[in-house]
């Protein structure tokens, strides 16, 4: 009494069927394997963007001069 068996399960596909209909359900296993890919390519680009990160932090840095604010002088001009 405690197991599902399998007409337990033949019950509720069958009832999920008669809801929902067999091209909504076609249509929804669509999105889902297409939501599985856009998974493993979205998966697959962050791993090539930390291995491009990781060569920018083996690479020597540059030098970088901050640029000189221009706020001083418009102040001194509008006086």
């Amino acid at each position: 009494m405690g197991g599902i068996g399998i007409w337990q399960i033949l019950i509720v596909a069958l009832v999920i069927l008669v809801l929902f209909g067999r091209g909504k359900i076609s249509e929804m296993m669509g999105d889902f394997g297409k939501g599985i890919s856009s998974f493993k390519k979205g998966m697959s680009e962050e791993e090539d963007d930390s291995s491009a990160s990781k060569a920018q932090i083996e690479a020597p840095a540059k030098d970088v001069t901050p640029a000189e604010s221009t706020t001083s002088e418009r102040s001194d001009s509008a006086s």
